[in-house]
């Protein structure tokens, strides 16, 4: 009965977000600052997850093609859709699930313990718009673009360390990188991308909006939001692949 009751509440808060806002300005300041620090703030761990999720699943393919019936070229392809597939929207999601997502739980229960998005309800603003949905476009925004840039970037750190490890020369790399290649893998990442980010955006947001109690409830709330996002990422990752594979 808990879990309905929080579904619930999780439904009515995303509705709420949907009003006419006071100030247009205002919203548009706030959405983009989140967008500085959702895209921005994230660019760091995800070039460095990238580079070494490409190199790691480059010699681990190598170590398990030992048959000299495969042409080496096929390392490039299983990197290529390794990392488009599955590499990049999930792992790099669960890594933002931890750093953006705490954020905006742990900013939004500051807010909520320190009664300052109740003076912003007495002022006339919607709370839920103005602090909820900035979070939530800016992060379907930033998000799948730091996916994208993620998958460049493993293939790039793949192809990297096959060159530096003497597993394969890179033009035969780049061969496998060309070789039967599908547009709709694409488009499978980036519908994996949108919806992670509505989860890593979402989710902490309603554990931090609705926290209730002291200091010591904000870190609970934030750490919940963290695991749910966690949970609902591969959740919602295995029903993608069975509807779109």
């Amino acid at each position: 009965m808990k879990f309905f009751t929080k579904f619930g509440q999780y439904l009515l808060m995303l509705k709420g977000m949907f009003s006419r806002p006071e100030n247009p300005k205002m919203y548009w300041k706030e959405f983009m600052h989140q967008c500085v620090e959702i895209g921005i703030g994230s660019l760091p761990i995800v070039v460095i997850i990238s580079l070494f999720l490409g190199a790691v699943t480059t010699v681990q393919t190598a170590y398990q093609l030992v048959s000299p019936l495969v042409p080496a070229s096929t390392i490039g392809q299983i990197v290529r859709d390794s990392m488009i597939l599955e590499l990049s929207p999930t792992v790099v999601s669960i890594v933002l699930a931890g750093v953006v997502g705490s954020k905006i739980a742990s900013e939004l229960g500051n807010m909520r313990i320190s009664e300052q998005i109740d003076a912003l309800e007495i002022m006339g603003i919607n709370t839920k718009t103005y602090l909820v949905l900035p979070k939530i476009l800016a992060a379907l925004l930033m998000i799948p673009c730091l996916i994208t840039l993620s998958a460049f970037l493993g293939i790039w750190g793949g192809r990297t360390a096959a060159n530096m490890s003497s597993i394969v020369a890179s033009d035969i790399f780049d061969i496998g990188l060309r070789s039967n290649f599908l547009p709709k893998n694409v488009w499978f990442a980036l519908s994996k991308a949108y919806t992670f980010a509505f989860i890593v955006s979402s989710i902490p947001a309603y554990f931090g909006y609705f926290v209730t109690g002291g200091s010591l409830e904000i870190g609970r709330s934030s750490t919940t939001s963290v695991v749910v996002s966690c949970i609902l990422i591969l959740v919602a990752d295995y029903a993608l692949a069975a509807l779109l594979l």
